[in-house]
């Protein structure tokens, strides 16, 4: 087969890897233990779920979708 077919190449592909790799990072710094009915957790309302992990999640996504629209070098 020809390289030429391919909509992608191996940066491409490598970016994706890249992107999707931030994407779970930021789900993980999302993630944490909740309230309860018996128990307040104030931990829920911390910087790093509501501002950082959502703001890492869409540099991620926004980085996928620059791996696919990149066009591969000749």
């Amino acid at each position: 087969m020809d390289k030429k077919n391919f909509a992608f190449d191996r940066m491409n592909y490598i970016l994706l890897a890249i992107g999707m790799a931030i994407v779970v990072v930021g789900f993980i710094l999302m993630s944490g233990g909740g309230s309860t009915e018996e128990a307040y957790n104030p931990d829920i309302f911390s910087a790093r779920r509501i501002k950082v992990a959502p703001a890492v999640c869409l540099l991620g996504f926004v980085s996928m979708i620059y791996a696919v629209i990149r066009k591969p070098k000749d």
